[in-house]
């Protein structure tokens, strides 16, 4: 598997392939020659003496501090070392190489005035495996992710951390030394132009679109098999009933959880009993409003993130017509706000998940199920505290739901006087999105739970393949086992791509 940096950037799908599949990366050579125009540039303004922010000045409220030529290029290391201010436990390895892909994308548009050589160190250390010790606190989404994107670029010069392959903290000289790389050397500019940029904040928000966009289609698949266990009605999915309030993401969603419901005597069961409920609680009939409102706003943060991997967001630029412009494209207010709305949404989506599980769970709502799905409920607790665990949950992302985006503090002596916490944003919506995770694994066990005590009533494709992923850990209804690894095993079902693969082999693709 292998990724090239064009001049224009990358795709979505390449930040996925490197950061989580070691993907290699080369540097397109038309990317090669537009950075070498524009370190042309930068090398004129430094041999006419002209004073220009990050080249000959200082950086943030000392801007107006000239330096002298001969200390310039002292100046890029010292930005490194100083910037590399980080504390906390170490950023995913992922997020990390995500974050090193991106700036090698920035750096290869050709707008920022380095020397290819610096964009392909970055290419040396995804290629060697190489992934530096980047500490979790550190970015305001300020001058973009200034911190992070230090610690990565303190490697480069053979100095500071790297994440060791046992997760420890290791020399990263003696890194380099044992792959066979140099330390480099940065000329003017060159510092600046490695850590002014949204490049970990877009990373992580890059990664959380393609985690959401599979958890929001197993939503459908657990809600599908919560409603049928609790002999729900198929009728509020119907296309026509969607078709005049025509959200997108609501008729794919509704269309998913009507087809999920075909083919299972257990929903025959009581199609025809116009007795047995006239409708169904909003945790089952609303399933595909609220996610359905969680795909649409999915789809607005996909685009903001697609506008973003063909941005130029370093600062100052160095222009094809040789002007050298300072900018607010490092700002990360764009990638923020969408980070925000979609933990608001991948929450909800959680949330009324947590509902169908506590109805399933209740005797007095559950239609003739055990209490807690224990066939022999009292001396046995059933799935009782797994609801616990999901309520503890679903506050907790409540919690992480509250916006980041809106807590700017001043820094700087007051030069960056609004930030954006687009570091802040992105991270917690990760954690969401983990914790979503979880809350469906719960409504996988309780659906398949309470499918298997409707035998010998025969469930749906969707239900048959959960049934026989779920019973080979979790096994059928009887005395109380221990429940964590259970749980955790039905988490690998729901982030896995086996179970929507069996179910999609017998009823089509998922929307």
């Amino acid at each position: 598997m292998k990724v090239i940096v064009q001049s224009t950037g990358v795709t979505p799908a390449d930040v996925v392939a490197v950061a989580r599949h070691d993907a290699r990366v080369e540097i397109a050579e038309a990317a090669v020659a537009a950075m070498a125009r524009s370190r042309d540039i930068v090398d004129g303004i430094e041999a006419s003496g002209r004073p220009v922010y990050g080249v000959s000045t200082g950086f943030g409220a000392l801007a107006n501090t000239s330096i002298a030529p001969e200390r310039r290029a002292e100046l890029q290391h010292a930005l490194i070392r100083s910037h590399a201010a980080g504390v906390g436990a170490p950023m995913p390895r992922e997020v990390v190489r995500a974050m090193m892909l991106l700036r090698v994308r920035s750096l290869a548009l050709g707008l920022s005035g380095v020397r290819p050589k610096l964009a392909q160190g970055l290419v040396d250390l995804l290629n060697h495996d190489i992934t530096p010790w980047v500490p979790e606190h550190g970015s305001l989404g300020a001058s973009g992710d200034l911190a992070p994107l230090a610690h990565c670029a303190l490697v480069l010069l053979g100095e500071g951390w790297v994440l060791g392959k046992d997760g420890s903290r290791a020399d990263a000289a003696q890194a380099l030394h044992t792959a066979g790389l140099t330390p480099l050397e940065l000329a003017s500019k060159e510092g600046l132009a490695l850590i002014n940029g949204t490049d970990g904040m877009l990373g992580m928000l890059l990664l959380a679109i393609a985690d959401a966009e599979h958890l929001f289609a197993m939503a459908d698949v657990t809600a599908a098999l919560a409603i049928e266990a609790m002999l729900g009605s198929e009728r509020p999915f119907l296309p026509e009933l969607h078709e005049i309030r025509p959200h997108p993401g609501q008729a794919a969603s509704a269309a998913n959880i009507h087809r999920l419901l075909q083919n299972s005597s257990i929903m025959d069961s009581h199609r025809d009993d116009l007795a047995h409920a006239v409708q169904d609680a909003y945790s089952m009939r609303c399933a595909p409003q609220v996610a359905g409102a969680a795909r649409d706003t999915l789809e607005f943060v996909r685009v903001t993130a697609a506008r973003e991997l063909v941005s130029v967001v370093d600062n100052p630029v160095v222009l094809r017509d040789g002007r050298v412009e300072s900018t607010g494209n490092f700002h990360g207010a764009p990638l923020g706000f969408a980070a925000d709305f979609l933990a608001i949404a991948a929450a909800e989506v959680g949330a009324i998940s947590e509902r169908r599980v506590d109805r399933l769970l209740d005797v007095t709502r559950s239609r003739s199920l055990p209490p807690f799905l224990s066939p022999d409920a009292g001396v046995n607790s059933g799935l009782m505290i797994a609801q616990y665990t999901a309520a503890g949950i679903v506050a907790e992302n409540r919690r992480l739901a509250s916006p980041a985006s809106v807590d700017s503090l001043p820094t700087s002596g007051m030069q960056e006087d609004h930030v954006s916490m687009g570091w802040a944003a992105t991270k917690k919506l990760r954690t969401v999105l983990d914790n979503l995770t979880s809350l469906l694994a719960v409504e996988l066990l309780s659906g398949v739970r309470g499918i298997q005590l409707r035998a010998p009533l025969s469930p749906s494709p969707a239900g048959l393949a959960a049934v026989s992923l779920v019973e080979v850990f979790a096994g059928a209804p009887g005395p109380d086992v221990f429940l964590a690894p259970v749980m955790e095993q039905a988490r690998t079902v729901v982030s896995g791509p086996e179970l929507r693969a069996r179910i999609e082999s017998s009823i089509g693709p998922l929307s």
